[in-house]
């Protein structure tokens, strides 16, 4: 390749696929391509796909047609997720030329001699039995924060979910490949780094296809939480069976750890749980909030769920409506049930209308709305520390503070990727907090 190439990337998905995508692109760099956005012409287009919900696989076939729309000669690859469990149906969309599973996508430079557009899109996949070992990545210049990849794969067996499927088995990076990692990041001037993975939780297990656990979760935090440079620390989701009292009691004394926890419900009904193979009951989920309150009073707890699960009634929705409405969260990730080829639920009786599948998501988005609003509430005359972020929104410039309140403030370029200390002050129309700056720590 003489002259220089140009390489777009479009991701889909979860914060994983984001620090994988970035690990990608660095490997096309030092093969001597020039990294472009994909709003702008490149000679190949690499999208990153998910399969979690039926409206990423519909995005697939317009990101083609973008790309193609802005060069109709490039070359367009698809990996990730999707890639994985169904490469033929990406493969036989019209543009793509190379289709890449869990093992061969971060070999993708390899298969690069020959730009030319393929008549059929060409499939390199493997069995996921194959996906037993780890690659490690993480993204950077992309954002203020980068993710940085702990673990990957899953053995939970849910019913509704394929990710087992498209990533594998749950294996681990090693803890010195992780701490290299994080010191790599905090040496780009990068102030927050968020961990992320499939099952963080689990970490430590199939370290390479080893099934022993070398290191556990809370040694991987307590470890992070002492190399220097890192400002910020958050743990991503983390599943409430595994969101151990040492690792909350940890972030609690943390120099680095923020009081941020994402945690997975998925249901407030025992029975839902039970038909969803949840490792957990109800009753743990109240016990984990009540530790994280009683430890950090001002900490933000997200919460995901899932609506229409198929035998989901009327009662059964309520009771995980009433039981979130009850519970100390901060908001909520809704997620609508959708069909998944190959897992249990798909066969499962009792399918739950897409009309009231809307309807219940819907009302809990709107319990999400009144949540966020509550926990601002409580969060006004406080002193917290903000990261501001890098984007110039109509005039503002965001950012959050380390309990993961939203705050804004005229544009202000010098504030990017920089940390203040602030007094919040009031909420918004648009429901973000104005903040007063503290003089004497943010120098202003």
């Amino acid at each position: 390749m003489n002259s220089r190439k140009k390489v777009a990337f479009y991701t889909l998905g979860c914060k994983l696929n984001f620090s994988e995508t970035s690990t990608i692109a660095r490997d096309f760099a030092n093969e001597g391509f020039d990294r472009v956005d994909f709003s702008e012409k490149a000679d190949i287009y690499v999208i990153n796909t998910c399969s979690v919900t039926e409206n990423a696989d519909k995005r697939f076939k317009s990101i083609v047609k973008q790309a193609q729309k802005i060069n109709s000669e490039a070359f367009v690859a698809a990996i990730g997720c999707y890639a994985q469990l169904k490469p033929q149906e990406l493969a036989d969309v019209d543009g793509v030329d190379l289709v890449l599973g869990a093992t061969e996508k971060f070999k993708i430079t390899d298969y690069l001699n020959d730009l030319s557009k393929n008549d059929l899109g060409e499939v390199h996949s493997c069995e996921i039995e194959d996906a037993d070992f780890y690659v490690g990545s993480y993204s950077i210049g992309d954002r203020t924060r980068a993710f940085l990849k702990v673990q990957d794969g899953c053995d939970y067996k849910c019913t509704y979910c394929t990710i087992p499927l498209a990533r594998g088995i749950s294996r681990s990076d090693t803890m010195e490949s992780v701490i290299k990692n994080a010191r790599e990041i905090s040496a780009q001037n990068i102030k927050e780094i968020v961990l992320t993975g499939v099952n963080i939780g689990d970490y430590g297990k199939g370290e390479f296809g080893n099934k022993k656990h070398e290191h556990t979760f809370l040694d991987l935090v307590t470890e992070l939480d002492k190399v220097e440079g890192i400002e910020r620390l958050r743990i991503s989701s983390i599943e409430p069976n595994l969101l151990k009292n040492e690792t909350i009691e940890l972030v609690s004394k943390s120099r680095a750890f923020v009081p941020h926890f994402h945690i997975p419900l998925q249901s407030g009904s025992n029975e839902i749980l039970k038909k969803m193979k949840r490792r957990y009951l109800r009753e743990l989920y109240v016990d984990r909030v009540a530790k994280i309150r009683e430890t950090m009073p001002h900490a933000c707890i997200g919460v995901d769920v899932i609506v229409g699960f198929p035998g989901e009634t009327e009662v059964h929705f309520l009771e995980t409506y009433n039981f979130l409405a009850d519970l100390d969260i901060s908001y909520l990730h809704v997620f609508t049930y959708s069909e998944r080829d190959n897992t249990e639920a798909a066969e499962m009786d009792g399918v739950v209308p897409n009309k009231v599948r809307s309807k219940r998501s819907k009302m809990l988005r709107g319990l999400s709305v009144k949540k966020r609003r509550a926990f601002y509430e409580s969060q006004l005359g406080t002193e917290r520390v903000v990261l501001f972020e890098s984007e110039n929104k109509e005039g503002y410039i965001h950012g959050f503070t380390e309990n993961y309140v939203k705050v804004k403030t005229t544009w202000n370029p010098e504030l990017v990727n920089t940390l203040h200390h602030v007094e919040l002050t009031k909420i918004d129309d648009d429901g973000l907090v104005r903040f007063d700056f503290i003089k004497e720590f943010a120098g202003m």
